[in-house]
């Protein structure tokens, strides 16, 4: 285990609207006020046409192969993330979110694309006083967090 400590800063209430595309807009919205760190929490909804990393194809293969999974409707979601400056300070969001439509629910990783459909609410709690940082792995390939 890793850790670091931060402390609370400002918070943030945001909505998305129809058609923006959630880690776009986060990460541009974290750019354009100066947030280098924060939690979010996420709840609205997700358009068809959305796409979610569900998982590796292989757990345990040497080399990782995202699944990605598109919506083909409009879905009901929450989700929860956190957002961290990468090696050159561009601010990364890693957000997972859990999404359901009738009988059907899905989870994942925001990183490929979720589209709003109409609002997508989110609340930013940006974390002061961080050192961490999101680093390339070079074993899997993921920008891992170094608190």
């Amino acid at each position: 285990m890793r850790y670091s400590e931060a402390r609370q800063g400002r918070i943030f209430i945001v909505r998305l609207e129809d058609g923006e595309i959630l880690h776009e807009v986060v990460e541009a919205f974290a750019r354009d006020h100066g947030i280098r760190a924060a939690t979010l929490i996420a709840v609205g909804g997700a358009d068809r046409g959305s796409r979610l990393v569900v998982g590796p194809e292989d757990g345990r293969a040497a080399t990782i192969v995202p699944q990605l999974l598109e919506l083909d409707n409009v879905y009901e979601v929450a989700g929860v993330g956190t957002l961290f400056p990468d090696d050159e300070g561009t601010p990364i969001l890693h957000m997972h979110m859990a999404g359901g439509r009738n009988d059907h629910a899905v989870t994942g990783c925001v990183r490929s694309g979720v589209k709003v459909w109409h609002i997508l609410e989110v609340i930013i709690t940006e974390l002061l006083n961080s050192s961490a940082t999101r680093r390339p792995d070079p074993v899997i390939g993921f920008q891992l967090l170094q608190p």
